[in-house]
């Protein structure tokens, strides 16, 4: 193949891997949530996100609670601390865990109590990738992940 159709072809392919890159969505795997008891006010949700390119998480809403935030929990010594975020940040290609004991999404007011094999929405707002809705599955009261998880390897859904 002469040098020019060469040059020609892997041009074509840099722009058509760019151009996918660009409309590739962000991936959500597994969301989940623990049950409450009757009396809680408050829970959290969790989830693997992955975004194609650089993104942020900046914002979630969901009708299950009065109030939804980014938070992260660190510790200090022996002391967990929680606190608001303003984002969380989603390397291109790179899976970012939202767990028990790390980040997560805090829920407060919540409309009733979260029951185990009930669902609900949530929607996840991203700097650059706009809203997308995801629909939480309540596990059991003490989960430390989504049912049906066996590794730290998760299937990504669109």
């Amino acid at each position: 193949m002469p040098v020019k159709a060469l040059m020609f072809v892997a041009t074509l392919a840099a722009a058509m891997a760019s151009a996918f890159a660009q409309t590739a969505q962000i991936q959500i795997a597994s969301p989940w949530a623990r049950a409450t008891p009757g009396g809680a006010t408050t829970a959290a949700a969790y989830m693997t996100i992955m975004s194609p390119t650089a993104d942020r998480l900046v914002g979630v809403s969901t009708p299950a609670a009065a109030k939804a935030e980014l938070h992260t929990m660190t510790m200090t010594g022996t002391v967990m601390k929680m606190r608001q975020i303003a984002a969380i940040d989603l390397p291109a290609g790179q899976p970012v865990t939202l767990k028990p004991g790390g980040m997560h999404i805090m829920l407060t007011g919540l409309a009733q109590p979260l029951k185990q094999g009930q669902s609900f929405p949530l929607t996840l707002t991203f700097a650059k990738g706009g809203t997308r809705e995801v629909t939480v599955a309540v596990e059991k009261v003490g989960a430390m992940g989504p049912a049906g998880a066996t590794s730290g390897a998760m299937p990504m859904r669109h």
